[in-house]
C-alpha cells in the first residue's frame, strides 16, 4: 500500500459525515450572508414576513451596521465555510478556521445584543437559532482539533 492509500485508510468514517454536514449547515449561513448583502428582495421578503416587518425594515438594520460588525459577521460565516470545507480536505488549518469563525461569531452576538435592534427581530426562535450556531461551531472547532491531534488532518 503506498503513502496515499494509507493515508486514506486512516480517515475515520465520521469526518465525512460531519464535514458534509457541517459544510450544508454553514452554507446556509453564507447563503443568508449573501442574499443579505445583495438586498434579494425575494429572500429579504420570506424573513420579514415571517417577523411581521417590512423588507425596508430588514434592509435597514443590516445595512446600518458599523464595518466592524460586518467584517465580523464576514468572519463567523466564511470561517465555519472554510472550516468544513479544510476538514473534508483533511488540512489541519480547519481547526484556525472555526476558531477565526467563533472570533467573528462573537464579534457579532456582540453588536446583535448591544445594538439598537428592532423588537420584532429578537424572538424566542432567533434566540434558540443562535445558541445552535454557537455549539455547532464550538463543536466543530473541537472535532477539527482532535482531528488534528490524531495525526487525521496533515
Amino acid at each position: 500500500m503506498n503513502n496515499i492509500e494509507s493515508a486514506r485508510a486512516k480517515t475515520p468514517w465520521h469526518l465525512w459525515v460531519l464535514g458534509i454536514v457541517s459544510l450544508i449547515w454553514f452554507a446556509g449561513g453564507a447563503n443568508d450572508y449573501v442574499m443579505t448583502k445583495t438586498a434579494n428582495a425575494a429572500y429579504l421578503g420570506m424573513a420579514a414576513d415571517s417577523m411581521g416587518v417590512t423588507t425596508a425594515e430588514i434592509l435597514l438594520y443590516y445595512n446600518g451596521f458599523p464595518l466592524w460588525a460586518t467584517v465580523c459577521w464576514a468572519l463567523g460565516v466564511w470561517g465555519a465555510v472554510a472550516g468544513s470545507l479544510l476538514l473534508l480536505l483533511r488540512i489541519r488549518f480547519a481547526f484556525h478556521a472555526f476558531v477565526l469563525s467563533l472570533a467573528g461569531l462573537a464579534g457579532s452576538t456582540i453588536y446583535t445584543f448591544t445594538s439598537d435592534i428592532p423588537a420584532a427581530f429578537v424572538t424566542t426562535g432567533q434566540l434558540v437559532f443562535t445558541v445552535l450556531i454557537w455549539a455547532s461551531v464550538i463543536g466543530m472547532a473541537a472535532y477539527a482539533n482532535a482531528m488534528r491531534r490524531a495525526g487525521v488532518l496533515r
